[in-house]
């Protein structure tokens, strides 16, 4: 090894110090760059790769992990390390049976650890239990709609019940302030008015299209809002910020409802319940958190079954089917959770036209709404996050041109300050979940746009305290292993 090898090696180590100091501090993105420094001091060390690809775990970028443990294999295929990342980046993508090959391989390297074996034993009961469902499955085309076997009518409400209650067909703004209180007492609302709010929901969901087009009129205003992620207490603290749903107060909520947060089903009852009050008051969109696959690992299921029932856990498998895909606001704005597509020149009739009544595809148009994200460079680039695609400024431009359009605002990223402008100010990411999972300590944030200018005015806000119950507290349990 020559000198200057010597001390390119000796700068490394202490970039990687400095790397996992700033990992230590939840700043991930600060980590992943320093780790990226070390590697190309010294590419040939395992161990820089396969921090890095802890790190970009941590970011939910789990397309990137696959891809910096994998290196850290090649270059040490003896390196446990190296297929423990990647096992936990597949767990995450939902991808079990690589998982399981790679937890196979870290047993075999280390057959004394226990934490090895403990993790193997979880990821195979979950292959199992995926291929027992695989199994079981219906086919879509014959499958039976649960909410059509619903009738909430004929569910009694105990007399010992004191929680909310929706006198007749009509959600009125009474009940959702005594259902909201009672929520934020961790009281449950009875199974019947849960079954009527998503059930309505269900109806309205399914009659509009798969693009929505919004009007706001002049001098009237509209706030749109990122991911919630089953923050309930921070949701509360928007609508104290910004006023509740009305007709003069119109929200759109872009998708990711749901999951990681341990209130997801407090959210997204209340979502679901101001939809049923005023239908104009609030707009919903379909996130790629708004399915089973994730719902499974995430811990929206586990929750639901935990509060509800598993008749819960189908119909809202089915009402998120439902979700429009995205809206466009004053033939202006277009707003979508991910991102954009592969291929130049999608109008926005084709996303019209998108037949979304099904569980995300794993390519194709509406796969790529729901999972794509922004990237700096210029054309576009394979997914960090194995799904979907990063597009760049001038993707985003041709797109808003061959629309007559002036701006994409999408979510589906936690930001520091809760937003980010990019693409030449064509491009907004919006994110509402402060301090994600309690422990990004990033800001959340909404966007109001007055007609008929539509100009974004951005409001950030902290995270508000919430009882004591972790993030992920309903997830599957190998997931929280690895957490």
């Amino acid at each position: 090894m020559g000198e200057t090898a010597v001390l390119d090696a000796e700068r490394a180590e202490e970039i990687k110090l400095l790397a996992n100091e700033a990992f230590k501090a939840n700043k991930f993105s600060q980590a992943i760059e320093l780790y990226g420094q070390a590697i190309e001091l010294n590419g040939l060390n395992a161990v820089y790769w396969a921090n890095r690809a802890f790190a970009h775990t941590k970011l939910e970028e789990y397309g990137s992990a696959v891809q910096d443990a994998t290196k850290a294999i090649e270059i040490d295929p003896k390196y446990s390390k190296g297929y423990y990342r990647r096992g936990a980046a597949y767990l995450a993508m939902g991808k079990f049976k690589e998982a399981l090959k790679d937890f196979q391989q870290v047993k075999r390297i280390s057959p004394n650890d226990p934490d090895a074996t403990k993790k193997l034993k979880e990821c195979e009961k979950a292959v199992q239990k995926l291929r027992f469902e695989e199994a079981i499955a219906v086919h879509e085309s014959e499958k039976r709609s649960i909410a059509d076997a619903i009738d909430f009518r004929s569910i009694d409400v105990e007399p010992q019940y004191i929680g909310a209650r929706i006198e007749g067909e009509t959600v009125t703004l009474d009940f959702l302030k005594k259902m909201m209180d009672d929520f934020k007492n961790q009281k449950c609302l009875h199974k019947r008015y849960a079954y009527q709010i998503v059930l309505q929901t269900r109806e309205m969901l399914r009659a509009m299209p798969s693009l929505v087009d919004i009007t706001v009129s002049d001098g009237d205003h509209f706030t749109v809002c990122g991911d919630v992620h089953g923050q309930y207490f921070d949701l509360l603290n928007i609508f104290e910020i910004n006023g509740f749903p009305s007709q003069e107060n119109p929200y759109l909520f872009n998708g990711d409802f749901v999951d990681r947060g341990s209130f997801s089903l407090e959210v997204i009852l209340t979502l679901f319940a101001f939809k049923c009050m005023c239908p104009s008051a609030i707009y919903l969109a379909r996130g790629n958190h708004e399915s089973k696959s994730m719902n499974k690992i995430y811990g929206f299921e586990g929750e639901v079954r935990s509060k509800l029932s598993d008749t819960f856990v189908e119909l809202f498998a089915e009402v998120f089917c439902c979700l429009p895909l995205a809206h466009v606001i004053n033939n202006k704005v277009f707003v979508v959770h991910g991102g954009l597509f592969s291929v130049d020149g999608v109008k926005l009739s084709q996303i019209r036209e998108i037949d979304r009544f099904c569980e995300p595809p794993e390519e194709g148009l509406m796969c790529e709404l729901l999972w794509s994200d922004p990237q700096p460079q210029l054309g576009r680039g394979p997914s960090k996050r194995g799904v979907g695609l990063s597009f760049g400024a001038d993707v985003t431009k041709r797109f808003l041109q061959e629309n007559n359009l002036d701006l994409v605002v999408r979510s589906h990223e936690v930001k520091d300050e809760g937003y980010e402008i990019e693409h030449d100010g064509k491009l907004i990411t919006v994110f509402s979940a402060p301090n994600y999972c309690d422990q990004m300590g990033n800001k959340g944030a909404f966007i109001r746009f007055k007609a008929p200018e539509l100009k974004p005015d951005i409001v950030t806000f902290s995270a508000v305290p919430h009882p004591d119950v972790k993030p992920m507290a309903y997830a599957n349990n190998f997931l929280r292993m690895f957490s």
